[in-house]
């Protein structure tokens, strides 16, 4: 447990991620864990460098909506202090804390007080000597062995409240000690990519090394560790586990075609006004807004709620079935309200209130209007097929 978050043993996986301020600043801080837990994240760790960052912690957890963990720079007894505040977890760098002694006097206060403590390894402050060990580089043998020499320690004391990341910037690196440490631990495995940068590209190299292991079985936390408001790394990481189907949506997700030549609207922009509509409420279904008529109902047949295009017009359906015609201007708020009435009522109750057959013959005749001007073949592929074949003739 970490406070009251269920941390391994078939526990839902969860989402962690790090305060930006400075965490004397506690004020600040707060509302920042705030923001974090709305996003998405269940434990956030803030930086107690200081002991104007002990006392900020102090004054910071009894009032946090979510569990806090301490991170642990160079200074043992920063660690004493973070416990002394009421801390719900440690994390520890064997890089940086290397004294033997100081790291079982963490240990022994840590298992009077029953806090558990991870064990962060990290590639890019590994201790010399293992780098010397291991060629002078970063190898996943290098960051298991760091984490199981930190394990031999806290032994020694009698302490195995353990949670343990051992992660690096290099993704496949970072896949294959995950791996290699699950082979020989049965502790809890904190899941992450080091330094993964900004968005995009964070977002990919993340989603790429969390990703994998989750479908691998491996993990019971993770963190996006993105150059970015930590927001972001919150929602990325609930919306990673949705995803995969590891936790309950708690939020819209939001599909949409990739636009096509028979897209009657600006697809990219209506999803974008979608997106920015649903982003604060808390609507756990699936919504998608398609480009046409022709195609969209039948595509996203398995969405909660949709709508599609057709004739500056927006038809929405209601899993697969027509439901109402709105002008196309409206068709964002129209998913809104709807969204809002389903998730409080369901959907029987709101097609109840409509009548679905007329809603269907109007989506039929835009079908049909469609396939008219634009034939079937919308994309004009039968005229390149044409060409082809004459280049080949």
């Amino acid at each position: 447990m970490v406070g009251d978050v269920a941390v391994g043993g078939g526990a839902p996986i969860s989402v962690q991620s790090m305060t930006v301020t400075r965490t004397a600043d506690h004020e600040a801080t707060l509302q920042q864990i705030y923001d974090l837990a709305m996003a998405g994240a269940d434990i956030v760790r803030c930086t107690c460098n200081e002991i104007e960052a002990a006392e900020g912690l102090a004054r910071i957890v009894p009032r946090s909506p979510v569990p806090i963990v301490a991170d642990i720079h160079h200074q043992y007894r920063m660690a004493l202090a973070a416990l002394e505040a009421g801390v719900h977890c440690l994390r520890l760098n064997p890089g940086n804390i290397r004294k033997p002694e100081h790291i079982r006097t963490v240990a022994s206060e840590a298992r009077d007080r029953g806090v558990p403590i991870r064990i962060g390894v990290n590639g890019g402050s590994l201790h010399p000597e293992l780098y010397e060990k291991h060629g002078g580089r970063v190898t996943p043998e290098a960051m298991v062995e760091s984490a199981l020499e930190e394990i031999g320690y806290f032994s020694e004391v009698g302490f195995d409240l353990i949670k343990i990341s051992v992660k690096a910037s290099s993704v496949p690196i970072m896949i294959e000690a995950y791996r290699q440490l699950a082979d020989v631990t049965d502790h809890p495995l904190h899941l992450g990519v080091t330094e993964a940068g900004p968005p995009p590209a964070g977002l990919v190299k993340s989603t790429a090394g969390i990703g994998t292991l989750l479908a691998e079985g491996i993990g019971d936390t993770i963190r996006y560790s993105l150059t970015a408001d930590p927001v972001e790394e919150a929602r990325a990481g609930r919306q990673l586990l949705e995803s995969l189907g590891l936790r309950e949506r708690r939020n819209v997700d939001l599909i949409a075609c990739p636009s096509c030549g028979r897209a009657e609207i600006d697809v990219v922009a209506v999803a974008e006004e979608a997106m920015e509509a649903f982003a604060e409420r808390r609507i756990p279904l699936q919504v998608a807004i398609m480009g046409c008529v022709v195609n969209g109902p039948g595509e996203a047949r398995d969405a909660d709620l949709g709508i599609a295009a057709g004739r500056r017009r927006g038809h929405l359906f209601v899993k697969g079935q027509n439901a109402a015609v709105v002008d196309e201007g409206e068709m964002v708020d129209a998913l809104v309200e709807w969204a809002v009435f389903i998730h409080e009522h369901g959907a029987d109750a709101a097609l109840a209130r409509v009548d679905t057959e007329r809603a269907a013959r109007e989506a039929e005749r835009d079908r049909r209007g469609l396939l008219t001007e634009q034939g079937d073949d919308a994309n004009d592929a039968g005229t390149l097929i044409e060409n082809i074949r004459s280049r080949i003739a």
